[in-house]
């Protein structure tokens, strides 16, 4: 029952992650004004997402259910979902960067982060992710262990889960002390700075009535500053309950872990990939905007006009913000 109930989960988070984050391609696609580098981030984080919903969870069901497989076939599906948690939290590090720059240099930040260096950011991500989610395949692993305990035949033949092809060591102290908590910190204190400079800008009493486009610029970016805020916190408290229950089995392995536990934590990770477009379409106008475009236009077939870029003006230099 309990697992039935898990699997009927799963499909309704696929399906939901999937449907969301391709609005949230689609989005970006249609509306110029969402095409800079915040949003290229944002498109990233979505294809990761979108990669959850269409590939990861259907693993994770097929894991379930206790296929056997091949070690190196069960480890190549686990190392899969590691990258693509990797992505996803160096694509949010990305986002917390850009708005930090966004803020602290507004009237240079278009000749500092060009379309050109936000794409090379985002493969430098996906490198990255890449090179820590197959560690794993590279030989820190479980399957020495496996062999000495005598576990595994010798055709490698084993029941496909997450622990028994994983080293506890690799997730604990590479994969969490490494590469998600570090990043998670560091992105609450650039979100904290961020939000103290843009509290700083709107309380300057230098700042008066002929100067308001400042006010206006730094009104909008605390407004996007908070959804981006949201989402990381969402994403904290999605993963970090896997990440505990893995410190427990490795520096507890004789304690009790229901299994119930371990299919909500499993649950939350994979419904944070399906949470981000809610987050877009109930926070940022722009996409709200653009989610009820492709709705009325290529759903219930009605003309809409064009999305238009709104220029607001730092200086002497206009910059495209997406209105909130």
């Amino acid at each position: 029952m309990l697992l039935s109930v898990y699997i009927g989960m799963e499909v309704v988070i696929a399906l939901s992650s999937v449907i969301g984050n391709v609005m949230v391609v689609w989005a970006v696609k249609i509306n110029k004004s969402l095409r800079d580098t915040t949003f290229c981030f944002i498109v990233s984080l979505a294809l990761a997402d979108i990669a959850v919903g269409a590939l990861v969870i259907p693993l994770a069901i097929t894991i379930s259910i206790g296929l056997q497989t091949h070690f190196y076939s069960c480890l190549l599906v686990a190392c899969t979902v590691l990258v693509l948690t990797q992505s996803s939290i160096l694509a949010l590090l990305a986002i917390a960067i850009d708005r930090y720059l966004r803020v602290k240099i507004p009237t240079r930040y278009k000749r500092v982060v060009t379309p050109r260096r936000a794409g090379l950011a985002v493969v430098v991500c996906w490198t990255v992710s890449f090179i820590v989610g197959l560690t794993p395949m590279l030989g820190w692993n479980n399957l020495w262990r496996l062999q000495q305990n005598g576990s595994i035949s010798s055709d490698l033949i084993i029941t496909c889960q997450f622990e028994n092809v994983i080293s506890m060591d690799y997730m604990v102290y590479f994969n969490f002390f490494g590469w998600v908590l570090p990043p998670l910190v560091l992105m609450l204190l650039i979100y904290a700075e961020i939000f103290y400079m843009i509290h700083k800008q709107l309380n300057n009493k230098k700042i008066n009535s002929s100067h308001s486009d400042p006010n206006k610029y730094y009104d909008k970016e605390l407004n996007l500053a908070k959804s981006l805020a949201l989402v990381l916190f969402l994403f904290a408290i999605s993963w970090l309950p896997l990440h505990i229950i893995n410190c427990i089995t490795l520096f507890c392995p004789e304690c009790n872990k229901p299994i119930a536990f371990l299919y909500i934590a499993i649950l939350l990770t994979h419904g944070n990939s399906a949470v981000n477009p809610i987050v877009y379409a109930f926070r940022i106008k722009k996409f709200r905007t653009a989610f009820q475009k492709i709705w009325q236009q290529y759903f219930c077939c009605k003309d809409t006009p064009a999305l238009e870029i709104q220029p607001i003006l730092i200086g002497a230099q206009p910059l495209i913000l997406p209105s909130l």
